[in-house]
């Protein structure tokens, strides 16, 4: 049994995710893994240094989904396992990659427990699934911030390989938003704001805050669709799911589809006015009071303490 896990990258540099995803997976076999994209020399030099890599191979790609997977399609049959983290991408990818190889993906997986058995969590996270998948192949995608990161060290061959890819889809542009936190799906530590910040420019406390803790940034989904932040801070079931070791939650209630994205953080602080909010309850650590009094005491407190990331 052999394994293919395609790499997650941005901007030249090789996504956390997919050292998580090696983990993960260590146990099913030899791992091979797929750079895909254009100058992806430093991505792949990254890869290689993962333990449990046995090979990396580079492929050019131009960017659309569809070429993309037409690659992994002639790459396949080598292998007994297709793998790619549950961020956007893999959702995207693997679901078309299964369609095209006619076989049922098992999505989102937060445990495994043998070469067919995964767990994955149903009901907004409320409940887990033991999934046995008795198919010749297995298309995979790993919730990677259930997994911790595979260790480094490694030095495995880099191959590039040339797959010819007819596509009626062409990348046009790509916009995104520019930001120097760290990675929301696999920070360590991650504040997240909620409605009761009132506005966007509210939400410039909980910047302030995360910079002091070199944390990254979150929102509730009522928060993103009232325009205060943006999309990619999203937290929650239908955004990114989180498991930093600390997530401050501020001025958040715990509606259920967020709390189904928050259920792996190790530690929980709640900052809130309603002592009977739901998330308040779930908190290891709640702080029931003013956010707009309580946030600028925090961030003069870490001054006055020298943490400054």
């Amino acid at each position: 049994m052999s394994t293919l896990i395609i790499a997650d990258h941005d901007l030249g540099v090789l996504s956390p995710a997919t050292a998580r995803v090696i983990h993960a997976v260590a146990e099913l076999g030899p791992i091979e893994v797929l750079v895909l994209g254009q100058d992806t020399t430093a991505v792949a030099a990254e890869a290689a240094k993962l333990a449990g890599v046995t090979k990396v191979i580079v492929a050019h790609s131009a960017g659309t989904a569809d070429g993309d997977v037409q690659v992994i399609e002639t790459l396949a049959p080598r292998y007994t396992y297709l793998v790619q983290s549950a961020g956007s991408v893999g959702k995207d990818r693997m679901p078309r990659l299964a369609a095209r190889l006619d076989l049922m993906p098992v999505t989102d997986i937060v445990g495994i427990l043998g070469p067919t058995r995964f767990t994955r969590p149903i009901y907004a996270g409320n409940a887990l699934q033991t999934v046995t998948d008795n198919q010749p192949q297995h298309i995979l995608t790993i919730r990677a911030s259930a997994f911790r990161a595979a260790a480094g060290g490694n030095d495995s061959p880099i191959e590039a390989i040339d797959v010819p890819v007819i596509s009626a889809a062409k990348l046009i542009a790509q916009h995104r938003t520019e930001s120097n936190t760290p990675d929301l799906a696999t920070a360590q530590i991650v504040v997240g704001g909620g409605v009761a910040l009132g506005y966007s420019e509210n939400f410039k406390l909980i910047e302030q805050l995360a910079k002091k803790l070199g944390a990254a940034i979150g929102a509730t989904r009522a928060a993103v669709d009232a325009g205060y932040a943006p999309n990619d801070w999203q937290v929650g079931q239908t955004g990114k799911i989180i498991a930093p070791d600390l997530y401050i939650a501020i001025g958040i209630s715990g509606a259920l589809q967020h709390l189904a994205g928050i259920q792996g953080a190790k530690k929980i602080v709640a900052i809130n006015s309603d002592p009977e909010a739901p998330l308040v309850k779930l908190a290891d650590v709640a702080l029931i009071g003013d956010l707009f009094e309580i946030i600028p005491q925090l961030i003069a407190e870490l001054e006055k303490a020298g943490v400054n990331r």
